[in-house]
């Protein structure tokens, strides 16, 4: 008998799977460098690992550094650190690469999950195939191949899976109450932000099991039954996790409206989903030099915000599948009522497209499918925008992934540390094996995962003013050697500085790690 041919969609999502699988190999073998975020997560990860409560970081005390003290961490959802370490007890490897079969696992995950959410919602497997092309070849998809980025990798992997069963479920049953209850647990140990999609999970559900009839006990008895298992997932964060610490809701300013407030959200679409944020290194919120001013960055929100909102309509009106479109909406709305608010009352969260993909992986098929639909030039316009946003994507991974491997220094914990270099690590480990009782200051929370025996002090870097708040910064008593590892910049008085906020020690001695590191040391 002869084999069944491969048709096209089963070909596209073949070789996007052998792509990221050889991707994820890459990983394995060099390990990326980390975001800061899931970094404090591995410090988390480490108290656990000798011998400290769940969740539980132990640090030196800043009121006396020769006693610790803990700390609950609930500014970040647990499973940056939990689903890494789950594979470092399973295979025995290290830090790097475990965070590195999680990035290739949730990545696969991820596409096969909004494959598969896709062609629930409506689309034709074609359609779904070339919509998770569209979503592979952005920027972000590439960069927890670069940095771990820890709850947002693990998020794209889950969500496509969670937002199939809201398709996929056809009634209100007890299937709804456990999927509900479960999936919102999970959803929140990805990633905290995954709350906001939550709620707009549960109002898509009532909304689609209630249109259609005007009985108002029915939509009475919806709301119960959806209401109920969301509020007991929402009450087990909250009592066993979210009440325990401090979390980016907590934390607010005074209240700002200004055009970008909600112009940002409105935004999503455009900005995640044609990568607009990433390719001009963040139109209002950057690490490295913007491409525009803060002006004309916003200027570019409001038009991206104009062409989302006319994007999303003309989505809901040619989408073939009817829920399919009220899911779109739902998100989109809620999307722009969550991070306006929080926006409005200048909440810890930065303007960055990252925290709204979900608005772009859900309008991808959306997309391809009004892109199917036009004639042969607009077609090909669209090709090249893909072409570039591909491009652009590959000429951020490549050279990116060879500094890693090539350039990036390597310790204990396997990651591709940035800010420090080889012989300058190579160094402090040597002073970590010699000590039991030292402490070691960096500027860089990743460099802390370097250390195996001894107490580390992750400090803020000193900006170029030179001016600080000396109490977030010092720290009081006295407890074996001191190590404080800094840029060979700080020379100066940023060293000034960094040693006053050690009252308790004096005597310093400066050593040159290499031209681009120093060492302060007291003993």
């Amino acid at each position: 008998m002869l084999k069944q041919k491969l048709q096209t969609h089963q070909i596209i999502l073949l070789v996007i799977s052998g792509i990221v699988f050889i991707m994820g190999i890459m990983l394995i073998i060099a390990p990326a460098a980390i975001y800061p975020d899931p970094s404090k997560g591995f410090q988390v990860m480490r108290s656990m690992e000798l011998g400290s409560a769940f969740n539980v970081m132990v640090k030196p005390d800043q009121n006396d550094i020769s006693k610790n003290t803990s700390e609950f961490l609930a500014w970040w959802s647990p499973g940056q650190y939990l689903v890494p370490y789950f594979f470092k007890l399973i295979f025995g490897v290290n830090t790097g690469r475990a965070s590195s079969i999680v990035t290739l696992l949730f990545s696969l995950s991820g596409i096969f999950g909004f494959y598969y959410f896709f062609k629930k919602a409506g689309f034709t497997p074609m359609i779904s195939a070339l919509s998770v092309l569209f979503i592979v070849i952005q920027l972000s998809f590439f960069t927890p191949y670069v940095f771990y980025n820890g709850g947002e990798v693990l998020l794209f992997g889950y969500t496509g899976w969670f937002l199939y069963g809201c398709i996929a479920i056809e009634k209100i049953t007890w299937k709804l109450v456990v999927f509900l209850f479960i999936g919102g647990i999970l959803g929140f140990i990805c990633k905290s932000s995954f709350l906001w999609m939550y709620a707009a999970t549960c109002l898509f559900l009532w909304l689609r099991f209630s249109m259609g009839t005007k009985d108002i006990i029915r939509w009475i008895k919806n709301g119960i039954w959806i209401g109920v298992p969301a509020v007991l997932s929402l009450f087990m964060v909250y009592h066993f996790y979210l009440s325990k610490g401090a979390n980016p809701s907590s934390i607010t300013g005074s209240m700002k409206l200004v055009w970008e407030t909600f112009g940002f959200p409105f935004a999503s679409p455009i900005l995640t989903a044609f990568s607009v944020d990433d390719l001009t290194n963040g139109l209002l919120f950057h690490d490295d030099p913007p491409m525009f001013t803060y002006f004309w960055g916003v200027i570019i929100v409001l038009i991206c915000a104009v062409l989302s909102i006319l994007l999303i309509w003309f989505i809901v009106k040619k989408a073939p599948h009817k829920n399919y479109a009220l899911l779109l909406v739902v998100f989109y709305v809620v999307s722009v009522l969550f991070f306006g608010q929080s926006f409005l009352r200048q909440a810890n969260i930065s303007y960055e497209a990252r925290h709204l993909r979900l608005i772009g992986l859900i309008a991808a098929p959306g997309i391809i499918y009004l892109v199917s639909r036009l004639q042969t030039g607009y077609k090909y316009l669209f090709y090249f925008i893909c072409f570039v946003i591909a491009y652009s994507s590959y000429k951020y991974f490549v050279p990116s992934y060879f500094q890693n491997k090539n350039i990036g220094a390597r310790g204990y914990s396997g990651i591709a540390q940035l800010f420090i270099d080889q012989p300058s690590l190579n160094y402090i480990r040597n002073l970590d094996k010699q000590n039991n009782n030292a402490i070691f200051v960096f500027n860089s929370p990743d460099l802390s995962l370097e250390i195996e025996r001894n107490r580390t002090i992750t400090v803020e870097t000193i900006g170029a003013e030179v001016a600080i708040d000396y109490d977030e910064y010092v720290y009081n008593g006295h407890a074996g050697p001191l190590y404080i590892v800094l840029p060979a910049d700080y020379i100066g008085p940023k060293s000034t500085i960094m040693r006053k906020c050690f009252p308790g020690y004096t005597g310093f001695k400066m050593t040159m790690l290499s031209n681009d590191y120093i060492l302060w040391e007291a003993k």
